[in-house]
């Protein structure tokens, strides 16, 4: 912008007020213009047309008594065919802006919950911005959009969101770990019942196994020594698997004691039933 020997340039996006003796005359756009000085003539301002944004900070109260900072940004810019009416009836244009932003937003949010404010932003920038539309119109100024860009609670009602969501968290977490730990719990009970089931069936089988093959020894004896009872048979069977399991309990490499009953009557049960199945064993021999 310059202006020398009569005449003024107004530069790109720019428009320039002309006042003839304080009085005004037109508004002069971009490029270069005569301005007769020397009769009255004169520039009283310029007046940008680009696009400007206000962010507006407006703390209020929701409907549930908690007290929230909402921030809008408002995107505004003066019309060139009402530039005298944006220059000349508005001396404060971003107070005016704001107070506007101010009335609107706390008409609007305490209506709302805490909850539903962060819902509805976009329902309460139109409002915004259809007020400020119809205020700023009359001005000479456009609104091209509006924003709420920040929604802040107090700091303390932010703390107990926080706390309140993670503790739902931490109460899911907990309930699918109870989840987890009673399906772990199930398996390993069906899987112990199963192992039980099965050794049962290993045992009967071995038992059932020992009382065939005792049987069987039982007859063949009976039938190769005649005069042998049942009896006679089971008492030699019962000795040899006597020796049969002192001898692999001393053999085993872990074996360092054998526990045997103590004192002079066990002794001698234990001598008798060793003498008497040596001498069944002879007696059967002879016969």
């Amino acid at each position: 912008m310059g202006q020398a020997l009569c005449c003024v340039q107004v530069d790109q996006s720019y428009v320039a007020i002309k006042e003839s003796f304080g009085k005004f005359e037109e508004v002069l756009t971009p490029g270069c213009h005569c301005l007769p000085w020397i009769i009255g003539k004169q520039i009283a301002g310029y007046l940008s047309l680009r696009v400007q944004q206000l962010d507006v900070r407006c703390e209020t109260k929701t409907k549930d008594n908690v007290f929230v900072t909402v921030v809008a940004s408002v995107q505004y810019r003066a019309m060139a065919d009402k530039a005298s009416d944006a220059f000349y009836k508005l001396t404060n244009t971003p107070g005016q802006i704001q107070s506007y932003v101010f009335d609107v937003i706390r008409a609007s949010v305490p209506k709302l919950n805490l909850d539903d404010v962060f819902e509805q932003k976009n329902d309460i920038a139109k409002a915004v911005e259809d007020e400020l539309e119809k205020a700023m119109s009359m001005y000479g100024y456009e609104i091209v959009q509006t924003l709420i860009v920040d929604i802040e609670p107090d700091e303390h009602v932010k703390r107990a969101m926080n706390e309140i969501n993670a503790a739902a968290r931490m109460r899911l977490a907990a309930n699918e770990k109870a989840e987890a730990d009673k399906i772990l719990q199930i398996k390993r009970a069906e899987g112990e019942a199963e192992s039980k089931y099965l050794s049962g069936l290993g045992i009967a089988r071995q038992r059932q196994a020992i009382v065939d093959g005792l049987r069987d020894s039982v007859l063949a004896f009976s039938g190769n020594v005649p005069g042998t009872s049942a009896k006679d048979v089971m008492d030699m069977v019962l000795v040899t698997q006597y020796f049969d399991t002192m001898k692999e309990i001393g053999a085993s490499s872990k074996s360092s004691s054998v526990f045997i009953p103590h004192g002079p009557g066990a002794v001698r049960d234990i001598a008798t039933q060793i003498r008497d199945g040596l001498l069944q064993a002879q007696n059967v021999k002879a016969d």
